[in-house]
């Protein structure tokens, strides 16, 4: 459905696009030190590790995976926010090595001033999960995601906090979504770009993530709002452990670095992770503004994390990007 005078660019509603949207990580992780943590032992996976999703053991071999995510529309067709929000909420079940069940649509959106056709395409896209419901509330900035529950087996679960020094970091899909949407956002980015990283934002991670638990990978995450650095020094911190990337082996979405390389299209959630990654990376003095760009990109529904013991990477499908070391906890080294 394309947009006209009755139906304004969904973008245009949005203060930010995605998961750019995102509380900045400090300042939340400052509001969540101050709630009192749970200590039931059959919460395998709670707040602590900032991990993607809560765990919860039924039984000696079951668990149950729950997350949310939802956000402000990152694309003007409502049909593909629908699949980006869907895909990118599912995504927190696979960086689990967790298989989906079932998705509750989570719907803020303005019934009087937009079409409610156009609410229908959103849930439309959204549908390729298997929903079972939802709640809906008046609100004039649209937001649209799920809350998705699944199942795991404790005994090959992977979470954020089992990354060990000498393991291969891989990652399942090419960075700058969060480019290629600001872009169009601001009238910057053509069509064929646009089309590229929706095609991208809606690839499920769930093949990427059978393989990971196939092969026996030591913890995993998915890339999303705070960009790659952020979301790779949230494994090293939750694992005690330092890392080293190799920048240039970072994927890119075809034509994003020239993007990153005018700097018109970076987020504001971008810049923060920009800010926040500067207490943590060492950079390279060789490493370009554009890749630095790219690693603290502002994503939503990237592809997996993976830390996976060196000789065995090559059974994902992703590219390796780096290392685990035994440096400072949360150190990332960036050549």
């Amino acid at each position: 459905m394309a947009p006209t005078e009755a139906s304004p660019r969904l973008t245009s509603l949005s203060h930010g696009a995605g998961c750019a949207c995102k509380i900045p990580r400090d300042r939340l992780a400052e509001i969540l030190a101050g709630l009192p943590l749970s200590d039931d032992p059959d919460l395998l996976v709670g707040s602590q590790t900032a991990d993607d999703a809560a765990v919860y053991r039924i039984g000696e071999r079951q668990a149950l995976v729950h997350t949310a995510d939802f956000f402000t529309p990152i694309v003007d067709d409502p049909r593909d926010f629908g699949r980006i929000a869907a895909t990118n909420a599912l995504s927190d079940v696979y960086a689990m090595g967790g298989r989906p069940l079932v998705a509750i649509n989570l719907v803020a959106f303005p019934l009087d001033d937009l079409d409610g056709a156009i609410l229908g395409e959103i849930l439309a896209g959204g549908a390729e999960a298997a929903i079972g419901g939802g709640h809906s509330i008046d609100d004039p900035e649209p937001k649209y995601g799920l809350a998705v529950s699944g199942l795991v087996d404790p005994e090959a679960m992977l979470t954020n906090a089992g990354a060990r020094p000498g393991d291969a970091l891989v990652l399942t899909k090419p960075l700058g979504s969060g480019l290629a949407t600001t872009a169009a956002k601001r009238d910057l980015a053509d069509p064929g770009l646009i089309a590229r990283a929706t095609d991208v934002m809606c690839e499920l991670n769930e093949g990427a993530s059978r393989a990971a638990v196939a092969a026996g990978a030591s913890a995993a995450t998915d890339v999303t709002g705070f960009g790659l650095l952020g979301h790779l020094h949230e494994i090293c911190s939750a694992s005690g452990v330092a890392a080293e990337l190799d920048s240039a082996a970072v994927p890119a979405i075809d034509g994003v670095l020239e993007l990153a390389a005018t700097g018109g299209a970076v987020a504001g959630g971008s810049r923060r992770n920009r800010e926040q990654s500067e207490r943590f990376t060492v950079w390279a003095p060789d490493v370009s503004e554009a890749r630095r760009t790219l690693l603290t990109d502002a994503m939503t529904s990237g592809g997996l994390l993976i830390s996976i013991e060196a000789g065995r990477a090559a059974e994902l499908p992703g590219l390796v990007i780096g290392a685990v070391t035994a440096g400072p906890e949360g150190r990332i080294d960036v050549r």
